[in-house]
């Protein structure tokens, strides 16, 4: 990219706060994290319900990003950079991407529905590649946001381009098919997806078919009901498995682990095999086979090429490594854009000081390769990587442009050289193109653990936090709850997410909670809220700022900060509201009071309380006389001593139901992870955990037969039994079991039958199609930890809380 800044201010309406419109940008960021941000990148601010980019324009400026796009110049900072003003920097960025789009002419294929985009742009990507230079959205870039990012990476090297779009609600396809632009158009699945943002089905299907407005060719599923909204001038393009009129009729034939399908087109008959069993993947491969046909590829072609398609990974992960690594698996993508990505993705993951980057050759950047490696390299420094080992012949050519490289031919040559590569206390990132087979280096570099898994979405961590904000007065401090290993999710990742969006207090239960995290390289202040005096003297040395409830904590920390000659050392008092767990009681506050009257080595941090029953929105008295309490107290407190502390008393239910008890700061704890006790606030939450494994073995018993311990099941039919290698040393309560709950396998419940064992249990499999290795999910979007609590009568902490360190935990982002 090079665009002229006075190009940029004239396709943006910007008003422009700059002397000399001559200069030149060749990058576009609207994440503050990138290391990619330089004095040539044009930084759009970005302002949503739940965030305001504008707050970061200070870091960036000393960092040397010398232009923003903005709603408005923050005053301290009118002449430390070029601004550019609009009304909404969203649009902004929407109309630059569409006039950089208009600079290129060349065959775009555009991709909408409810299901299955992501999937048909990777593999349409695959199945093209051979013949074009293609620029497509990395990952899932679909939105508002990502269409325009995904847009603005094309080069004049490019000759085919593949954009997905989605939409969550009315008018918002008109923006992205001015950017996208595209020729070829096909439409996914349309299911239920973002069902909320349409007033019914056909509304969302006019929405959709917006993006095709401009399209020489549309390929779809033949549909009576979508075709009554298409425009008569869109010529289109059909398939059909039970409709002989459409242009492509196929049937499928499934085996253990295929399917051929068996096409006909224009009346011709061919078969096509793919590795697929399921029937989502049988339509995508339709959609992507007609986009061959229509584009005047050979039968022999498409036949050998559909044959090799993949299962698509749609997210970055975290996973532990071994010997003490971290490992960013991005093993089947290795495009330039997703490297960038990638590595600012590899930012965020400060636990090791050491980086180390394996890399595959890169394919498709539409640059020469000499071009293609410098900037590679430039991402290598700007990152700051210790060691890139190189997997290809044409990255090994280049490798002198890294630091430290290492190089191999192939995948098979770097893991007969394994043993002498010294992989530890370091972080990984791994990205191979498809063919190197990186899922190999992967295996040899994951710490061994059992096929459960708990995956944790960071994206929608985000999302509920910034819900959560929203609620708040822009003036009230957050404080987040990473306790007890973080809800069970995680409590080093989660925290390095929380610090970038700038929260201002993490909360731990115990001390070696908040040192895990210092060692872990953050730095935000941490309240340990139940410290034991034994503590003390490590909290210190760790800077955690304890909370103090009693006088006998009091003296006793006193008496270890004067042995250390501290000096106003940040501490946490708790008062007693009616939660009758810890802190002083009002009668306690005159001795507390004139304890704290003759001491310099601490100073009152904050002063706090906790709500006992903030989500009862039936019978509010006992919540509002604790918070008039609260306020009473904390005021004798402060006024005694005439300090001005923060106050906080609010936790995630208290955020929604008491919002006049915001005082300065609130604690959010469990609605981070998604959980609420108000079923419409459920609605707006994103689901953070899912909890898979996967299926050891299937087996079919007859009517009469039993399954597991005490027999406590007995089969009333033939019945095909599911072994699942998890259960209550994991944390399945066994409550769960015998058939009060289920698992869900293929989409499908699968009623838990017999016992929880201690690392498995077993499920009624009987009506669903399934094998073994075949992914089951224990919990997530369905069943969700709260369906499960209300049926063992529990709560959801508990469920959460429960999952046993054992189970691996792979953090991602889409």
């Amino acid at each position: 990219m090079s665009v002229t800044l006075q190009n940029i201010i004239t396709a943006i309406h910007a008003k422009a706060n700059i002397d000399n419109a001559s200069g030149v940008i060749d990058n576009v960021s609207i994440d503050s994290r990138s290391q990619q941000n330089n004095n040539k990148t044009l930084f759009f601010a970005l302002v949503g319900p739940n965030h305001d980019a504008h707050i970061y324009i200070e870091d960036l400026i000393s960092k040397g990003v010398k232009n923003f796009v903005v709603n408005y110049i923050p005053e301290i900072l009118n002449d430390k950079a070029n601004f550019y003003v609009v009304d909404n920097t969203l649009a902004a960025l929407q109309d630059f991407a569409s006039y950089y789009r208009s600079l290129f002419d060349f065959p775009v294929i555009g991709i909408t529905g409810s299901n299955g985009k992501t999937i048909v742009k990777e593999w349409l990507n695959f199945l093209l590649s051979p013949d074009f230079n293609i620029i497509r959205s990395p990952k899932s870039y679909n939105s508002q946001v990502g269409v325009p990012l995904s847009v603005i990476a094309i080069n004049e090297n490019h000759n085919l381009g593949i954009f997905e779009a989605g939409i969550s609600t009315s008018g918002e396809m008109i923006h992205l098919q001015k950017i996208i632009r595209p020729s070829i158009g096909i439409l996914t699945n349309i299911g239920t997806a973002h069902d909320e943002g349409f007033s019914d089905i056909s509304h969302k299907i006019k929405e959709k078919l917006k993006l095709f407005s401009g399209v020489d060719i549309l390929i779809l599923n033949k549909n009576k009901t979508v075709e009554a909204f298409i425009k008569p001038e869109i010529k289109i393009f059909t398939w059909s498995t039970n409709d002989r009129t459409a242009d492509v009729f196929y049937q499928k034939h499934t085996f253990e682990d295929h399917s051929i399908l068996n096409i006909t087109y224009r009346e011709k008959s061919f078969q096509v095999r793919i590795p697929f069993t399921d029937e989502a993947s049988a339509e995508n491969s339709m959609h992507c086979i007609l986009a061959m046909l229509y584009m005047k590829y050979s039968l022999e072609t498409i036949v050998a090429r559909v044959s090799e398609l993949f299962p698509v990974e749609m997210r970055l992960k975290i996973k532990t490594g071994i010997n003490n690594c971290t490992l960013i698996d991005d093993s089947y993508s290795s495009d330039f854009q997703s490297l960038k990505i990638a590595l600012d993705f590899l930012e965020n993951q400060k636990q090791h000081k050491k980086r180390t980057l394996i890399l595959s050759d890169i394919f498709q950047s539409g640059l020469s390769n000499e071009e293609l490696y410098a900037r590679v390299s430039h991402l290598i420094v700007s990152h700051k990587i210790s060691r890139v080992i190189c997997i290809g012949e044409v990255i090994s050519h280049f490798k002198y442009k890294f630091l430290n490289p290492v190089s191999f031919v192939s995948t098979e040559e770097f893991i007969a050289a394994f043993d002498s590569l010294e992989f530890a206390n370091e972080t990984i990132l791994i990205k191979g193109s498809r063919q190197f087979e990186f899922e190999k280096i992967v295996s040899l570099l994951e710490e061994k653990t059992h096929e459960t898994v708990l995956e944790i979405n960071l994206n929608a961590i985000s999302h509920n936090l910034n819900f959560f904000k929203s609620k708040l007065d822009p003036k009230t401090k957050l404080m987040v709850m990473v306790k007890a290993f973080g809800y069970g999710s995680g409590s080093y990742e989660i925290a390095r997410l929380l610090a970038h969006h700038k929260i201002d207090y993490l909360g731990v239960a115990f001390a070696d909670e908040g040192i895990e995290l210092r060692k872990a390289g953050i730095d935000l202040p941490i309240m340990v809220l139940n410290p034991e005096m034994t503590s003390f003297p490590s909290i210190i040395q760790h800077y955690l700022e304890p909370e103090i409830y009693s006088l006998r904590g009091l003296k006793a920390f006193l008496k270890i900060a004067a042995e250390k000659n501290l000096d106003q050392y940040p501490v946490h008092i708790k008062i007693n509201t009616g939660m009758n767990r810890l802190g002083f009681d009002a009668e306690m506050l005159p001795e507390l009071i004139a304890v704290l009257k003759e001491t310099k080595l601490v100073s009152i941090k904050s002063i706090l309380s906790h709500l006992a029953e903030s989500d009862n929105q039936e019978d509010k008295t006992f919540t509002n006389q604790q918070i008039s309490d609260f306020d009473r107290l904390s005021k004798t407190i402060t006024e005694s001593l005439k300090i001005n502390p923060i106050r906080h008393i609010s936790n995630s239910s208290g955020i929604s139901n008491f919002p006049h008890a915001q005082f300065d700061m609130v604690r959010l704890g469990i609605g981070l992870y998604g959980v609420s006790n108000d079923a419409e606030e459920t609605k707006m939450l994103e689901n953070v955990g899912t909890l898979k494994s996967v299926i050891s073995q299937l087996r079919s018993i007859d009517p009469g037969e039993t399954v597991g311990y005490n027999r406590r099941f007995s089969a009333k039919r033939k019945t095909k039994v599911a072994t699942v290698p998890i259960g209550y040393a994991d944390g399945i309560s066994r409550l769960w079991g015998n058939g009060v709950g289920y698992v869900m396998i293929n989409n499908q419940k699968a009623p838990i039958i017999g016992s929880i064992c201690m690392d498995m249990l077993m499920a009624d499999a009987t009506e669903i199609n399934c094998f073994e290795g075949n992914e089951v999910i224990i919990f997530g979007k369905d069943p969700t930890v709260t369906a499960i609590a209300e049926a063992i009568h529990t709560i959801p902490y508990e469920i959460l809380t429960s999952i046993s360190s054992r189970v691996k935990r792979v953090f991602y982002r889409e």
